[in-house]
């Protein structure tokens, strides 16, 4: 099985990605949905890539990213962490540059990504957390076969306040 299906692959990180990096992760209108909270330097970005350890059985996580295949322009990355080789499960997150969303792509990555971890890694499932407001990541999970199992009250950290999530899971 290649990762690919024709329209977007998903690949290995490579030093030129560092810059797209660099914006993605600086991005302030996307923290809120994610773990990050301080910016990050060229520097601390190149060392991640150079010294990347694509081996999710060492590293418990694993970042692909997404590309257009026919043109080879990165459009975002899904990552996998969070990884428990004893009960084969592993998080996923995923990031849409803002000019490639809702065209398809996230969905299609999902779907590559749960290949993937089906049938290379031997994962039993995979699961994500995302905010109850977020609509289009949860409708691009649901639309990848992922299922809302649970909503867990006051999750995610906005300001002061606090807003629910969902636990969405697919069974490989």
């Amino acid at each position: 099985m290649n990762l690919t299906d024709g329209i977007i692959s998903l690949r290995a990180l490579e030093p030129e990605d560092v810059d797209i990096l660099y914006g993605w992760e600086n991005d302030t209108d996307v923290w809120d949905d994610g773990a990050t909270m301080a910016p990050f330097s060229r520097a601390l970005l190149a060392d991640y890539v150079a010294n990347y350890e694509p081996d999710i059985f060492k590293a418990r996580q694993l970042r692909l990213m997404i590309t257009i295949t026919d043109i080879g322009e990165t459009v975002g990355a899904v990552d996998l962490y969070d990884f428990d080789p004893r009960n084969q499960r592993c998080g996923v997150g995923i990031l849409i540059a803002t000019p490639f969303r809702r065209k398809g792509y996230g969905v299609a990555a999902l779907r590559l990504l749960a290949g993937y971890c089906g049938k290379h890694l031997g994962f039993h499932q995979l699961y994500s957390i995302a905010g109850v407001d977020n609509t289009a990541s949860r409708m691009a999970f649901q639309s990848a076969g992922f299922k809302i199992s649970g909503r867990l009250r006051s999750w995610i950290r906005n300001g002061r306040s606090y807003r629910d999530a969902y636990v969405m899971q697919l069974l490989l």
